[in-house]
């Protein structure tokens, strides 16, 4: 026989229930009942003689209704009992097989299914934590869609470039010099940091990511920043400033830190051809406040809130020559965020932008 499903169990359990309530109702009543009404016959004999007259008559009197009561208890307590059973049954299991039928559309890739309330508090919270999950699920693929494309998006030119170029060698159109080798070395470069700086944001936000946090000194791994960048400066570009007052130490991992600053700087000078690019910091409650601010092209306000997202560039020609990977200040974030501190922006488009992030005290 094919076996019930949960529906089917449910209600034949509710209705076994109810038939060993009603024949333990009946059962105690039939042998419990006569022994009181007997008492009842007993205690009448003084006050009225005449009742042991008909006594065995009244018994079977009373016999005979409860018969007939009990009898018409069942009948009229057994369709109510199948009614609310089969009624509880189906309240219980609907939005079990709903939650079925939306793990189902999960499964063929269909994310926008939804289950509607159905009044009960215990399973209306599995109902909620099951839209959670879906909201979550959409998310999840809204944002692996958007990273194939942007990813796509990003490896056509590198990829195009060496393609163009390497026919041109193979078939003699283009002649193999420095310059030619120079510019497919660069593509193979930016190749190459698009792929590490895939990992490095993969590990972030798998939460993979190793630290070692130590305490920390800010002012020499500041300078050390600002000395590895000085030398990439052109004559007429930006100046390199350091403005740090009395620092206490901070509790962070030294590579993140220098990860964060150098992302930081090198968005900077991106983006400022002249002026100053300032790396200043201040104690600000139980933590450090670090700040990268430049002179450079700034950034419209309905673009700030875009900053952090992951291959997002201010330049909508996503230009190499004055935007990264689309990946740095992405990674930036999730740095701060996991070391325990905060980042945001501010930018004035044509005056420049200025980067803030957050270190807790080594000792507070």
């Amino acid at each position: 026989m094919e076996r019930l499903d949960l529906k089917g169990r449910l209600f034949i359990a509710l209705m076994g229930i109810v038939l060993i309530s009603l024949i333990a109702v009946f059962t105690v009543g039939w042998v419990i009942a006569p022994l009181y009404f007997a008492e009842h016959l007993k205690s009448l004999h003084v006050s009225r003689p005449e009742v042991q007259i008909v006594e065995a008559e009244l018994q079977r009197g009373f016999e005979y209704a409860w018969t007939i009561g009990t009898l018409w208890a069942l009948a009229l307590s057994l369709p109510l009992a199948l009614g609310l059973s089969l009624f509880v049954a189906r309240r219980i299991v609907g939005p079990l097989k709903a939650i079925q039928t939306g793990t189902a559309e999960f499964a063929t890739g269909n994310f926008q299914h939804r289950i509607a309330p159905v009044g009960i508090p215990e399973l209306d919270g599995l109902v909620r934590s099951f839209n959670i999950l879906a909201d979550s699920l959409q998310g999840v693929e809204q944002r692996r869609q958007e990273l194939v494309a942007d990813l796509a998006h990003e490896l056509r030119t590198p990829l195009t470039v060496l393609g163009v170029y390497l026919e041109g060698l193979a078939d003699g159109s283009v002649i193999g010099n420095p310059e030619v080798y120079n510019r497919l070395n660069r593509e193979i470069q930016r190749l190459r940091k698009l792929v590490r700086d895939l990992q490095e944001l993969s590990r972030a936000e798998a939460g993979y990511l190793p630290l070692e946090v130590k305490t920390l000194d800010l002012k020499p791994l500041c300078r050390e920043v600002i000395e590895k960048f000085n030398p990439q400066i052109q004559e007429d570009g930006p100046i390199l400033q350091l403005e740090l007052g009395q620092l206490p130490p901070v509790l962070a991992d030294p590579g993140r830190v220098e990860q964060i600053l150098i992302n930081l700087l090198s968005n900077a000078i991106r983006h400022t051809e002249q002026g100053t690019i300032q790396i200043g910091a201040t104690q600000k409650g139980n933590f450090v406040e670090l700040y990268v601010k430049d002179t450079g092209t700034g950034i419209t306000p309905e673009n700030l809130k875009h900053v952090f997202e992951r291959f997002w560039r201010a330049d909508p020609s996503r230009n190499p020559a004055t935007g990264g990977t689309g990946i740095g200040l992405t990674i930036v974030k999730k740095l701060v965020e996991i070391q325990g501190g905060n980042v945001w922006v501010e930018s004035t488009l044509g005056q420049g932008t200025t980067f803030h992030f957050t270190l807790p005290l080594a000792y507070r």
